[in-house]
C-alpha cells in the first residue's frame, strides 16, 4: 500500500482530487494534504511518501521550487504536477524533475486516475525490482555457505561430480590455486546437557554458536569452514584451507586451530569435545581421505582413559585388532529373559557385559557408538514384537531417544554404562508393564478363538500378526497358562468334539471328519487313534448300549 501527499493552496482542488481519485483501487492506503509548498516540504522532510501531487503556482514556495528541492533531497520520490497554466517553463521544470505526469486544471476523473495508475505502476515495478534485488542478496548470502557445505559433503562422501559443479569450484579453492586442505571432526561429548542448560533446547542456536567458534580467527592465509555433520548431530566437520606454504604448516595450523576451538567451547559453554584431524592434501577434491583419517582418529580414542577434551591427529596409527566382548551376542539371552518376565536376569547380563568392557585393555568411542546403536535397534525390535515400544519413543518425531528424556551423552566409560542402563530401564519397564497388563486377555482371546473355530485351519502366524508377538514367546505363554501348546490345544478341542459327535449314531464318520475340519476321513481316523488309542469305529462300539 502507498502513501500520497497533495500539495495545493486551493482547498476545492484538494477536495476534488480526494473525491475523484480511485485510491483503494490503485492500492493507496493514506492520502494527506498540505496547504502550500512550504508546509508540503516540511511534511516530506518529516514523513515518508511514495507519491506527491503538487500545484505549480503557490505562495511562499512555488511548485517549481519544490520540484528542484525534491530532486536533490528526495530523488526516489514520484511526482504528478497539476497546474492551471499551460506554460512551457512549468513543463520544462517538470521534465527536468522526472515528473510522472503533468495535469491541467480543472482536473477530471479520467486524467487523474490515468496519471495515478501510471505512477503506481512505476512504484510497483520499483518495489518488485528492489524486492528481487534484496531476495537475491539474501539468498546469495544464505546459500553460499550451504552450497559450500553441500559441495564438501559430496566430496567427503565421494559423490562429487566435477563436471556439473565446475562453476562452483572456486568457492572451495579447487580452481587451481596452490593450497593445502585438511579435514577435522569435532564431537560434542555432552551435547544434550549443554543444549538444554545453555541453549534452552535450541539446536540451531547451539550449531550457530559452535560453528562460529570453529570459524573464528580465520584470515586470508588460513581459514576454517565448519558445519554440522549430516551423519550425526554430535559431530561437526571443519575444512581447513591454507593458501601456499608447506604441508607440515597446514597440519600444524589445523591441529592448533582445533585445540583452540575445543578450549574456547569448553570455556564459553562448558562443551566437552573430542576431535580427530586428517592429513593435509593439496587438492580439495581429495578431502575424503583426510575425513576418513579424522574419523578413524576420533573413533579410536579410548573411552576407558578419556579425560576431558582431546584432539588427535590421524593418518599414522594402524588399527589394532582386539577381541572385545560383544553385546550383540548377548542380546538373544536378554531377549529371552525379557520375554519370560525375568527383568533382573536380563539386567545382570547387561551388567556383566559392561564389567567385561571395563576390564578390557581398550574400549574405543567407535565401539561405544556401535554398541549403543545396536542395543537400541535390538531392544526396539524386541519391544515391537511384544507391542511394548515405550510411548516416548513411539510418539517422538525423530523416533529416537531424544523424545524419551534419556540423555545419550557420555564423556567417560562410566557415563556410557549409565546410558546403556538408562535405555534398558526404559524398554524393560514398558515391556514388563505391557506383558502384565495384556498377557491374560491376549491368551483368553486366542483360547476363545480356538474354541469357536476349531474346525478351521488355524495357523499360529494369525495370532503373532494380530498381537505383535513372536512365535516362540506366544507358544511359551500359552503353554504356561493352559498346559498345552497352541497346536496341542487345537487337537484337544477337536478330539473332545469328536467324542461328543461320535455319540450320535446318526452321524457318519465321514461327516464328523468334515465337521472337525479334516478333509480326509482316514487322516481323522489316524489322528483319533493316536489320541485315544482306538479308531472312531472302535470308540463307538465301546459305548454302552451299542451292539457289538
Amino acid at each position: 500500500m502507498y502513501r500520497v501527499l497533495i500539495i495545493d493552496d486551493e482547498e476545492p482542488l484538494r477536495e476534488a482530487i480526494h473525491i475523484l481519485g480511485d485510491w483503494e483501487g490503485i492500492g493507496v492506503s493514506e492520502v494527506l494534504e498540505a496547504t502550500d509548498g512550504k508546509a508540503g516540504l516540511a511534511m516530506l522532510r518529516r514523513e515518508r511518501f511514495d507519491l506527491v501531487l503538487v500545484d505549480m503556482k503557490m505562495p511562499e514556495l512555488s511548485g517549481a521550487e519544490l520540484l528542484q528541492i525534491a530532486e536533490q533531497e528526495f530523488p526516489d520520490l514520484l511526482l504528478i504536477v497539476i497546474s492551471g497554466y499551460n506554460d512551457f517553463e512549468y513543463t520544462r521544470q517538470a521534465i527536468r524533475s522526472k515528473v510522472v505526469d503533468y495535469l491541467l486544471k480543472p482536473v477530471n476523473r479520467t486524467d487523474l486516475n490515468q496519471a495515478l495508475r501510471k505512477a503506481v505502476g512505476v512504484l510497483d515495478a520499483k518495489r518488485k525490482r528492489e524486492s528481487e534485488f534484496i531476495n537475491r542478496n539474501i539468498t546469495l548470502n544464505m546459500s553460499l555457505p550451504k552450497l559450500k557445505e553441500k559441495m564438501y559433503v559430496s566430496i567427503i562422501e565421494r559423490s562429487f561430480k566435477t563436471q556439473s559443479n565446475e562453476a562452483f569450484l572456486p568457492l572451495i579453492g579447487a580452481d587451481g590455486a596452490a593450497s593445502h586442505f585438511a579435514c577435522g571432526i569435532l564431537r560434542m561429548l555432552n551435547l544434550e546437557k549443554v543444549r538444554k542448560e545453555r541453549f534452552h533446547g535450541d539446536r540451531d542456536l547451539l550449531h550457530f554458536a559452535v560453528t562460529n567458534v570453529m570459524n573464528e580467527n580465520s584470515d586470508g592465509q588460513f581459514e576454517s569452514f565448519s558445519f554440522a555433520s549430516p551423519k550425526g548431530e554430535r559431530e561437526f566437520i571443519a575444512i581447513f584451507t591454507m593458501k601456499g606454504g608447506y604441508e607440515e604448516d597446514a597440519a600444524f595450523l589445523s591441529l592448533h586451530h582445533m585445540k583452540r576451538a575445543a578450549s574456547t567451547l569448553k570455556e564459553l559453554f562448558g562443551i566437552i569435545c573430542a576431535g580427530g584431524i586428517g592429513e593435509p592434501c593439496s587438492d580439495s577434491l581429495s578431502l575424503a581421505g583426510s575425513y576418513e583419517q579424522a574419523k578413524e582418529a576420533l573413533d579410536s580414542m579410548d573411552l576407558l582413559s578419556l579425560k576431558g577434551s582431546l584432539i588427535r591427529q590421524g593418518g599414522s596409527a594402524k588399527p589394532v585388532s582386539r577381541d572385545n566382548p560383544s553385546l550383540t551376542g548377548r542380546m538373544p539371552q536378554i531377549r529371552s529373559a525379557l520375554e519370560s518376565g525375568n527383568v533382573n536376569h536380563a539386567r545382570s547380563i547387561l551388567s556383566e557385559f559392561i564389567r567385561k568392557c571395563q576390564e578390557a585393555e581398550v574400549f574405543t568411542l567407535g565401539e561405544a557408538d556401535r554398541t549403543l546403536q545396536g542395543f537400541v535397534l535390538v531392544l526396539n525390535e524386541i519391544a515391537a514384537s511384544l507391542d511394548a515400544v515405550p510411548p516416548q519413543i513411539r510418539s517422538g518425531k525423530d523416533g529416537g531417544l531424544h523424545s524419551s528424556g534419556i540423555s545419550s551423552d557420555f564423556a567417560s566409560f562410566e557415563q556410557f554404562g549409565g546410558v546403556l542402563n538408562g535405555i534398558f530401564d526404559l524398554y524393560s519397564g514398558q515391556i514388563s508393564r505391557t506383558m502384565s497388563a495384556d498377557r491374560g486377555s491376549v491368551l483368553e482371546n486366542i483360547k476363545a478363538y480356538i474354541d469357536n473355530h476349531y474346525f478351521e485351519d488355524i495357523k499360529i502366524s494369525k495370532f503373532t500378526e494380530q498381537y505383535f508377538l513372536s512365535r516362540e514367546y506366544l507358544m511359551k505363554l500359552f503353554k504356561g497358562q493352559y498346559g498345552y501348546g497352541i497346536h496341542e490345544y487345537v487337537q484337544k478341542v477337536r478330539m473332545d468334539k469328536a467324542k461328543a459327535l461320535l455319540s450320535d449314531p446318526a452321524l457318519k464318520i465321514q461327516d464328523i471328519s468334515e465337521m472337525l475340519g479334516y478333509k480326509d476321513k482316514n487322516y481323522f481316523s489316524k489322528a483319533f487313534r493316536n489320541y485315544y488309542d482306538c479308531s472312531p469305529s472302535e470308540f463307538r462300539l465301546q459305548r454302552p448300549g451299542v451292539e457289538k
